[in-house]
């Protein structure tokens, strides 16, 4: 039992890695004084993206429309509602801020409402090559489809068994991999390209992969993949290309359900995962049209440059509000709850971890954060729900901008606990956190080619 848990706490750790490497989420700021609360007024030119984003996200920014300078009077906007919608405390709400990373919960009610919580992102193995049963050798290429934002070292590794199942140990030709394919949370397609080849061959396989492959299997108790080495040669290079004609589909893998990817990454506050879902929304335009076609935000309420909170946002603590009203709603419609999707505070890691971690506040917020350290002068989010021990839950969206961030979060913290406190203190939710590296394993396999590739008899 003991070795069951440290290897599930190893899964995490590692996995927890390379979250926050493609998160670059800037939230382990040390608290530091509050800020004073004078208003002032500014102008919030766009700027550059942040150093730690990609060329590719920066390039995208850079292409569409940034939104014009608008002041910022008050360093803080507030509103907080009940859930029957009676206002207990506003400041600024309509005054527009840069959400940061809380635009992200705008990304998974998009998500949601057009795939469903269940959804499994495909990636497709193909080949346009013959097999030779004998020697498992294909003569011809190895050809991979589709854009998994969750796809890591375990899911490659995984394909590598299912075509070992199919008899396939050899290919002579090339590994294909398709625009805008990404692992491990990297931005470079032809990278992860190289990297899901090493991965495929235990000859060539990181140590990383090894262990990330047989601590999720042990976590799940499949004890029997541990005893064999899955492993695929290709002997040519790596390329970028589409799927060529007449190639032929030898096994999907799916990724986890949508709910599941969509907890991880609101949890890490994970920039890579988010842009590469609004790929499927149509950008950060597909999101802004959605907000304003389906949410009802006006079209003057919300302008977006990202689909993760990247660059020059704009969002008004009251549309904000609309935004996470109706995001409940989509969860309700699917019998999930906030926590379902959304970190909740001093139990999940990443962003919260180390948030209302003291006594009933542990377990008592559950949050989207957001912060920027050089956009707008910084700026710092909060935006979800808190429980009191009156059994109200309270609805909340903090937004701060041009300022400390450490200080704005320390604010935001401090209003939060006052909002508690005249309501007899903070209370919990009910809540069953799981490893989220385990919600990252709850993948399949269909193979698709046994009409043609025999699988062998293991």
């Amino acid at each position: 039992m003991i070795r069951s848990k440290v290897r599930q706490l190893f899964l995490a750790s590692g996995l927890m890695l390379s979250l926050y490497a493609g998160a670059a989420a800037q939230d382990d700021y040390k608290p530091a004084p509050l800020p004073s609360a004078t208003p002032f007024v500014v102008s919030t030119w766009p700027e550059t993206p942040p150093a730690t984003s990609s060329p590719d996200i920066a390039s995208d920014l850079a292409a569409q429309p940034q939104p014009q300078p608008t002041p910022a009077f008050y360093t803080q906007g507030v509103l907080v509602e009940t859930l029957d919608g009676k206002v207990v405390m506003e400041q600024a709400a309509n005054q527009q801020y840069n959400p940061a990373s809380v635009v992200k919960l705008a990304t998974a009610y998009h998500a949601l409402q057009t795939f469903g919580p269940n959804y499994r992102f495909s990636t497709v193995v193909w080949t346009n090559g013959t097999f030779d049963q004998t020697t498992g050798t294909i003569t011809g290429d190895l050809i991979i489809s589709g854009r998994d934002p969750s796809f890591h070292y375990e899911h490659a590794v995984a394909i590598a068994r299912e075509l070992n199942r199919l008899g396939v140990r050899t290919v002579t030709g090339d590994l294909i991999v398709p625009p805008k394919f990404t692992m491990n949370f990297g931005w470079s397609t032809i990278r992860s390209g190289e990297i899901f080849y090493d991965t495929l061959d235990a000859t060539r396989r990181p140590a990383a992969a090894t262990r990330a492959w047989f601590d999720e299997r042990l976590a799940h108790g499949d004890t029997a993949a541990t005893q064999t080495i899955p492993s695929v040669a290709v002997m040519g290079a790596v390329y970028v290309a589409s799927v060529p004609p007449k190639a032929r589909v030898l096994l999907t893998h799916r990724s986890s359900k949508l709910v599941d990817v969509l907890k991880v990454l609101l949890c890490y506050s994970n920039n890579f995962m988010a842009e590469r879902l609004g790929d499927f929304l149509g950008g950060a335009s597909g999101v802004q049209h959605f907000l304003v076609s389906k949410v009802g935000l006006a079209p003057g309420d919300v302008r977006l440059s990202s689909t993760s909170g990247l660059g020059v946002n704009r969002l008004s603590p009251r549309s904000m509000m609309k935004v996470y009203r109706g995001l409940l709603k989509e969860l309700a419609k699917h019998n999930l709850s906030p926590s379902d999707i959304m970190p909740v505070a001093g139990i999940d890691p990443g962003t919260l971890r180390k948030r209302y971690t003291f006594g009933y506040a542990r377990g008592s917020v559950i949050g989207k954060t957001g912060t920027l350290g050089r956009t707008d002068g910084g700026a710092s989010a909060l935006a979800g729900q808190m429980r009191t021990q009156t059994g109200e839950t309270l609805l909340f969206v903090i937004f701060n901008q041009r300022g400390s961030v450490p200080r704005f979060r320390e604010a935001q913290d401090r209003l939060v606990s006052q909002l508690q406190f005249t309501r007899g203190g903070p209370a919990p939710f009910a809540y069953s956190p799981q490893t989220l590296a385990m919600r990252l394993s709850d993948t399949e396999v269909e193979q698709a080619g046994a009409s043609e590739f025999e699988p062998d008899s293991n």
